[in-house]
């Protein structure tokens, strides 16, 4: 994938061709000189959003959210990683 580049100046002058060229790789559009917006393809921004994942704190989470996770069923594979859970012996 290409990077492309274009100020924002000319991008609002042209943003027809921009909008094509983003069909093929993302645009970048810069503000004095400094990437402000990327301009992507619709197919790829849903694939970037179908693999998004948020990190949250333990205290983030709803009360429903930490039920579910302590009373959630493992399968019975999940057994054996229950080695990486203990601290390794110092020899």
């Amino acid at each position: 994938m290409t990077e492309f580049t274009v100020a924002s100046t000319e991008f609002q002058n042209r943003a027809g061709v921009y909008i094509e060229r983003a069909a093929k790789d993302p645009v970048f559009i810069t503000k004095h000189s400094r990437p402000v917006r990327v301009l992507l393809d619709i197919d790829e921004y849903r694939k970037l959003r179908r693999n998004y994942r948020e990190a949250l704190y333990a205290s983030e989470l709803s009360d429903d959210h930490l039920q579910a996770i302590l009373t959630v069923e493992l399968p019975a594979e999940a057994e054996a990683l229950n080695h990486e859970m203990t601290e390794p012996k110092i020899k």
